[in-house]
This record gives C-alpha cells, structure tokens and sequence, in this order.
C-alpha cells in the first residue's frame, strides 16, 4: 500500500464515494477524520464513525420521504397533543397509538368525537409516528379518496388503484361522513375497506353524531341492503366489516378494535383545537 498525502486521499475519497453513491461519507470524512485524529480512533473506529454517518443519513432520507408520500396536509405529533385538556383521551392511549402495535395486528383504529376535539390531530399524530418507525403510510379526506377512486374506475384504473391503498401500513381516513356519498362512492369506498380487511390497519376520524344517525354512505346500494357491492359478496359478509357499522347497528365497543372517544374541547381562550 502505497502512501498518499492528505490532498490525494481526500480526492480518492470523493471519487470513490461518487462511484459507490455514499454523498454523505463524501461531505462527512474530512471532518470525522480530524476528529478521530484528535480523539485518537482506530482505523476501525473511524471507518465505524463514516459508515455510522452515512446509515444515519440515509435513514433521514427514508423517513423524511415517507412522510411527503403519506400527503398529510400538515405536522402533528402525538407527543404535542394536550392530554389534560382532553380528559377523555388518556396517556395510555396515546402511548398505544405512537407503538403502533394495532399495524402489526392489522387492527382498526376508530377515533370518534365531535368536530373540535382533536380528532384530526390524533389520526395524523399516529400517521407521523408510524412514518418515523418505517412504515409506509397514506393520509386521505374521505371525498379525495372518493374522488380518486371515481377518476381511476373512469380510466380503468381501479384495480391497480384499490390494490395500491391496500398496500399501506396504515390508511388513515379523515373526515369520515362529513359529505355525503352516493352509492357509487359508497361502492368504491368499500372496495378499498375490503382490500384491506384483516390484513392492513385503517384509521378512521368520523364525527359521532354522524355514525349515530347511521348515514347513507353505510347502506349498499337498494336490492343489496344487507350484503355490499355484488362482485364483493361473502357468505358471512353482513358482520365481518372490522371499521364502519352498519346503519342503525351500535357504535364500535372496546375490544378487536381501538376505538377512542374524544369530548368537545375547549382551550382556555374559548377556540378549540
């Protein structure tokens, strides 16, 4: 091995790097090399301290591009979210979103309330949270999903789209029932809900006067009242949907599912949240 001054490792170094598409031990190797020199590393520490940088980076990139592809339309984080102003969200619901252990059972979560209580903050919250521990994640308005369902069925595209939603980690679905759905939205609606059924988790935010009345958007199209779309029948299809009630059957309980009751909040200065 032949011995090479300062200038020539440095530019061996970044042609080696632009080769074997390592950005970051390029722009990084300099400054971790004066500081093993000073603190007087092995040659294994070091190489230890430049590969540590680049993995580091690269997990960086990872969860910052995760975070873009799930389209949240804005940052939250659970651990921002005010449990002593909403009572009825304890710390150990928080907590048991942020694991994420109801995705690797592929659970449903519901997070029910009225407008104002946080609902939102929650499902993005989880979202985030499931993004930065490497899951693959899609936020959605239930009307854009609707729409992008309505536009892909138009292309003869709704096999790959529905197929790609059932693909996530986790789906949160936001603003559940605040518009109301024809049976053809309805329909593809439910397409996507199958796809994922027992295999992948959703979460819902739906509004708990809306679930109460027991909308449209629950009831398959007339002359399939209890059985759903036609090509999705099963025999045993009338009880087995893990997310959505039926209309006029009991809000979702404790139990297979975690479901999360919030109170109207208030803040101090009279807005809420």
């Amino acid at each position: 091995m032949k011995p090479m001054t300062e200038q020539a490792a440095e530019a061996a170094i970044r042609v080696a790097c632009r080769e074997l598409h390592l950005p970051t031990i390029a722009a990084e190797a300099p400054r971790i090399a004066d500081d093993a020199t000073r603190e007087r590393l092995t040659h294994r520490g070091f190489l230890a301290e430049v590969l540590a940088a680049e993995v580091d980076e690269r997990a960086q990139r990872r969860r910052a591009r995760r975070l873009l592809e799930a389209h949240f339309p804005r940052l939250k984080r659970l651990e921002d979210f005010d449990t002593t102003v909403a009572a009825g969200v304890p710390p150990a619901t928080v907590a048991a979103l942020a694991a994420g252990g109801f995705i690797d059972a592929g659970a449903p979560v519901v997070l029910l309330g009225d407008s104002g209580t946080g609902k939102s903050h929650l499902l993005i919250g989880m979202g985030v949270a499931a993004c930065e521990a490497g899951r693959r994640v899609r936020y959605a308005t239930t009307a854009a999903l609707v729409n992008e369902l309505v536009e892909a069925a138009g292309e003869r595209l709704l096999s790959r789209t529905v197929a790609r939603y059932g693909r996530y980690d986790l789906l949160c679905l936001d603003e559940l029932g605040y518009l109301h759905l024809d049976s053809r939205g309805a329909e593809l609606l439910f397409q996507v809900l199958t796809e994922r059924e027992e295999k992948a988790s959703i979460a819902v935010a739906p509004e708990r006067a809306v679930l109460r009345v027991g909308p449209d958007l629950h009831r398959p199209p007339p002359g399939r009242r209890d059985r759903g779309p036609a090509h999705l029948q099963r025999p045993d299809h009338r009880d087995r949907h893990p997310v959505l009630p039926a209309a006029g059957q009991p809000l979702p309980q404790e139990g297979s599912r975690l479901t999360t009751t919030l109170p109207h909040l208030a803040h101090p200065d009279g807005h809420t949240p």
